[in-house]
């Protein structure tokens, strides 16, 4: 192609990000050969990576706190989307002191960047950025989630959070721009692919394709959603990518229209009726309502003749990104929100009273109270409960099946999926909210037959299959809010203590005791499910 055609795929408009400037960086610009050259040190671009992934982990976007708040002053809002909207409030109230991080899951490191041609680092920029990220990492009550694997089957928490996602691309000019992302395993696990045809293309098709696949994303990733559509792609990588991309709203800027060239833009119209979609499904802001997403960014994207990859992704309660950029001025970061309490309204709501529920009475005991309510009845328990997750199931369901002899914790007390975040000097708990309880659905049948955990506490919807188990054996199934892991340790835990598999790390089993922990009857024992029930197409 002739430089004339050239034009660039992604067109951005001016930068409007609300920078603090850190400092100088050692950032020297020397000229040379009529050119301005940006020399950094390597340890500029790790402290940069440090700071970033540090203030990510506790402050949230002023934007992203203004959509919480307008949940709250909205009077169309019900009971359930004001009480998730004002506990994630409450959340990022805790989070910004510094101790306990917005989630549990502190996320995988992703560092996405443009560097221009006249920028010198010396070339180590993955490995600095990787230093900075495992110092803050092992320095801060953060946790580790990254898997080595050792073998195609045996795999080992590497210790570091290490490795990360690092992309460096080549630009022009003097300036080195980057993009911060703590991404956790709920939001990516709801990033997905479907590769369509030119069939698609029309207002009809496209429309009841987009309502279908996003009903399927239920509340497992902790809504209320920033969703991303992503229509088109040169391959599935780059649509995906987009997709990343367009959710951290690091391309609002996008023309709003395409031309000849193929130049990616945004669909402004089909936004809007696609978030009108969501305000549909019933699910809501995790417990039912009209707020299952913030907002939505519909991005197309050029595509081969024979091919149409379309990508949906949505970024979760944790909404955790922060731009930054190296300049001759010195070291950049995006400003982020070091007051939340400042959307916070002054009183409390008034909402439906919970029925306590007392864990600390036998088993048997819990089961006849959830048999009496409905599902979507808002819950208060106080008493104990057993944490467990992925890798304490498959290890039970092991000795299970190899007829060994169970604990006796297996039957005596709920179980919560989660995995915590290191815990703070002086504090009972680190960061401790739930995780996906459909990664536990595969186990349910076999464990519900057996006895083992016939209540069982997570977040997000469950399988068909789930309740159907629930209904043979007499299960309960208990959601309570994501996304609200700094909360639910500071306010709600009162102990924690290993009983089991410690070797496993943060997915050790434990025993903790709660008090007044909120939560929701999901799942009843005659397989009634409160998300399927409001939202079929959701199931």
């Amino acid at each position: 192609m002739a430089e004339a055609d050239y034009a660039p795929l992604f067109q951005h408009g001016p930068d409007r990000t609300d920078y603090e400037r850190l400092g100088d960086g050692g950032v020297v610009r020397e000229r040379w050969r009529g050119r301005d050259w940006l020399i950094v040190p390597r340890e500029t671009l790790a402290d940069l990576a440090a700071e970033a992934f540090a203030r990510s982990a506790h402050l949230l976007r002023p934007s992203h706190l203004a959509q919480l708040r307008a949940i709250l002053d909205d009077p169309d809002s019900g009971d359930n989307d004001r009480s998730v909207a004002r506990a994630l409030l409450h959340n990022a109230v805790i989070a910004a002191a510094g101790a306990l991080p917005l989630c549990q899951d502190t996320g995988t490191a992703v560092v996405i960047g443009e560097k221009g041609e006249q920028v010198l680092t010396g070339g180590e920029d993955v490995a600095a950025f990787s230093d900075g990220i495992a110092r803050t990492y092992a320095t801060r009550n953060l946790r580790f989630s990254q898997l080595a694997p050792l073998s195609l089957y045996e795999e080992r928490n590497t210790g570091s959070n290490l490795p990360a996602q690092i992309e460096i691309a080549a630009g022009p000019g003097s300036d080195y721009r980057l993009l911060f992302v703590a991404k956790g395993g709920g939001s990516a696990n709801k990033t997905f692919l479907f590769q369509q045809n030119t069939a698609l293309l029309s207002p009809e098709r496209l429309r009841a394709f987009l309502a279908e696949k996003v009903a399927t994303l239920g509340a497992a990733a902790c809504p209320p959603y920033h969703l991303a559509l992503v229509i088109g792609g040169l391959s599935a990588e780059q649509t995906l990518k987009t997709v990343k991309l367009a959710n951290c709203r690091a391309l609002d800027n996008l023309p709003e229209s395409g031309d000849a060239s193929g130049r990616a833009f945004r669909d402004r119209a089909l936004e809007a009726e696609v978030l009108a979609i969501t305000r549909e499904l019933g699910i809501g802001a995790q417990f039912g309502g009209k707020y299952f997403c913030h907002d939505v960014r519909v991005i197309r994207l050029p595509r081969h003749a024979g091919s149409l990859p379309v990508g949906l992704g949505v970024s979760c309660s944790a909404d955790r990104q922060t731009a930054a950029k190296i300049t001759a001025e010195g070291v950049f970061l995006e400003r982020l929100e070091a007051h939340p309490e400042r959307f916070l309204p002054e009183l409390d709501e008034c909402v439906a009273p919970a029925v306590p529920i007392d864990l600390t009475q036998p088993m048997e005991g819990i089961r006849r109270q959830l048999a009496t309510l409905p599902v979507g009845t808002r819950l208060s328990l106080t008493g104990p409960l057993v944490v467990a997750r992925d890798k304490a199931h498959a290890a039970l369901s092991e000795r299970l099946a190899a007829g060994g002899t169970l604990p006796d914790y297996l039957r005596d007390h709920p179980v919560y999926y989660a995995g915590p975040a290191k815990t703070p000097d002086g504090m009972v708990s680190g960061a401790f909210g739930p995780t996906t309880a459909s990664r536990m659905d595969g186990y349910m049948e076999t464990f519900l037959a057996a006895g083992v955990w016939p209540i069982s506490l997570g977040k997000g919807n469950r399988s068909a299959a789930v309740a159907d188990a629930c209904a043979r054996h007499g299960g309960f199934y208990l959601g309570t809010i994501g996304g609200a892991a700094a909360a639910i340790a500071r306010d709600h835990i009162r102990s924690v203590e290993t009983l089991d598999m410690e070797e496993l790390g943060m997915e050790a089993v434990r025993r903790i005791e709660v008090v007044d922990l909120p939560a929701f009857l999901v799942i009843d024992d005659k397989g009634r499910d409160f998300y399927r029930d409001r939202a079929p197409t959701a199931a």
